[in-house]
């Protein structure tokens, strides 16, 4: 497997390994994938956060992408990257495909953010089942902040996780 940066181009793969996993989709906004999700999930960040501070990289299998991680460079703070998503296409799931494209976006992030010391993510509790086991297998702990979370009709909360990486 590889791992590289999703380009506009790519959109359309990544729109098939969100429209794979309808579940997970379901669990976050209440509804089966949209025709524009893909696109969102190129374009959406943080209000304030730069353009640039935003990579989703994708993980291939030959011609086959497995794997998408949504990843913020310098959010909340300078010394912290945020993993917005890891998608495993539903197709792939059960088969060690998140662990490794875990495992290559942290590769990532020490080859090419070199201020990045900690990485964070939420696990909003419509997910949490397993989601909260698959982070902490990977060595997330909970820092005990807890968000409030809300897309239409979903009212839950997001739990936050840290890693600190080496």
């Amino acid at each position: 497997m590889r791992v590289g940066e999703v380009a506009a181009g790519d959109v359309d793969a990544v729109q098939e390994l969100i429209e794979s996993d309808p579940g997970y989709t379901e669990r976050i906004t209440g509804y089966p994938p949209g025709a524009a999700d893909a696109q969102s999930l190129l374009m959406m960040r943080p209000e304030g956060l730069a353009e640039e501070a935003k990579v989703v990289l994708g993980v291939w299998d030959g011609d086959q992408l497995v794997a998408v991680v949504d990843l913020l460079r310098g959010y909340p703070n300078a010394h912290t990257g945020f993993i917005g998503l890891l998608e495993v296409h539903g197709g792939h799931q059960g088969k060690g495909v998140g662990r490794t494209a875990y495992e290559l976006t942290e590769q990532y992030v020490g080859e090419n953010w070199p201020e990045i010391r900690t990485l964070r993510l939420a696990v909003v509790d419509t997910n949490a089942g397993q989601a909260t086991r698959f982070w902490v297998r990977q060595g997330f702990e909970a820092t005990g902040e807890v968000k409030p979370y809300r897309y239409d009709k979903v009212e839950s909360v997001a739990r936050l996780y840290e890693k600190q990486l080496s």
